[in-house]
C-alpha cells in the first residue's frame, strides 16, 4: 500500500505530510468500500472493523516509517513503533467505521503528532464532504487551506452538544448519571458518531461542544488539536472512574466539566 504514497517526497514537513496521509488514507477506504467490505464486530454490534481500516492504517504508517523513522507510531488497529526521537503519530484510519461502513457520510481519517509538550498538529479528512482539516500548537486551525474564525465564547445553553453513550453503558449509574447532567443544559444535543468528525466540526463553530467519556488518544487528540488551534478549550476531568474529554467553546467546556463533577 505504500506505493499510493511513494511521490510523496522525504523532506515534506509535518503539516502537509499529515494532511495529505488523512486524504490518502480516507480515499483508499472509500474505493475499497466501493468494491465491497463485510464488518467484523469487536466489542458490540456499532463497534466494527473492516479490512479498509487495516489498509488504511498500514497505508499511513508505513509512509510514516519511510519518511519519519525515527518517530513513534500508535495505531487504532495495531500498528505499532517505538519512537527514537520523542515524537509519536497517532493514527485513526476510519474513525467512525460504522457509519462508514453503513453508507453514511460522518466518517473521516484523522492523524496527530505528539511530543513530551503534548499535541503537536491534528489532522482530519471526510471525505463525503471533501474537508481537510488542520491545525496545531503552532499553527491556526485550518478548512480546505482557510482559517477558520476564532471560536466566540458562548455558555452552553446556547449552543449544541455532541457526545456519546452506548446503550449498553445506559443502566451504570456512573456513566449515566454524569451524561444526563451534561446533556441537560445544552441547547440540543447531537449524536454522530464519529469523534474526530464531531471535533472538526467544534473547531469550525458548527458544535459548541463535545463530551464522551473514556476516549482513545486516536479519537480525541487529533480534534482536540483542532480546537484548541481555533481558540478553544479541550480538557480531560476524572468522574467517577472514568476520564471524560471535553472540547469546545470555553463557557461550555467548563458548564459541563461542572455538570459531570456535581452528578
Amino acid at each position: 500500500m505504500d506505493t499510493l504514497t511513494a511521490d510523496i517526497p522525504a523532506g515534506v514537513d509535518d503539516a502537509t505530510l499529515a494532511l495529505e496521509l488523512t486524504r490518502r488514507a480516507a480515499g483508499l477506504a472509500a474505493r475499497m468500500r466501493a468494491e465491497g467490505l463485510a464488518g467484523e464486530q469487536k466489542t458490540s454490534v456499532s463497534d466494527i472493523v473492516t479490512a479498509a481500516d487495516h489498509a488504511a492504517e498500514a497505508l499511513v504508517a508505513g509512509t510514516l516509517a519511510r519518511l519519519r523513522p525515527d518517530d513513534g507510531i500508535v495505531g487504532e488497529e495495531g500498528a505499532e513503533a517505538q519512537s527514537l526521537s520523542g515524537r509519536t503519530w497517532v493514527i485513526d484510519p476510519v474513525d467512525g467505521t460504522y457509519n462508514f461502513l453503513a453508507g453514511l457520510s460522518t466518517w473521516c481519517s484523522a492523524l496527530a503528532l505528539r511530543d513530551a509538550e503534548g499535541t503537536v498538529l491534528g489532522a482530519v479528512h471526510q471525505p463525503a464532504v471533501h474537508e481537510s482539516w488542520l491545525g496545531g500548537r503552532d499553527r491556526p486551525t485550518t478548512l480546505d487551506g482557510i482559517e477558520v474564525a476564532p471560536l466566540q465564547d458562548l455558555p452552553l445553553a446556547q449552543v449544541a452538544m455532541a457526545t456519546y453513550l452506548h446503550p449498553a453503558f445506559l443502566p451504570d449509574a456512573d456513566l449515566r448519571d454524569p451524561w444526563l447532567a451534561a446533556i441537560s443544559g445544552a441547547a440540543t444535543v447531537r449524536m454522530f458518531g464519529s469523534g474526530s468528525c464531531d471535533l472538526a466540526a467544534v473547531a469550525g463553530g458548527r458544535v459548541g461542544v463535545w463530551a464522551q467519556h473514556s476516549v482513545p488518544e486516536w479519537d480525541w487528540l487529533p480534534g482536540a488539536a483542532l480546537v484548541r488551534a481555533a481558540g478553544g478549550h479541550a480538557e480531560q476531568v476524572g468522574v467517577r472512574g472514568r476520564v471524560w474529554s471535553v472540547a469546545g467553546r470555553p463557557t461550555a467546556v467548563a458548564e459541563v466539566i461542572a455538570a459531570l463533577c456535581s452528578a
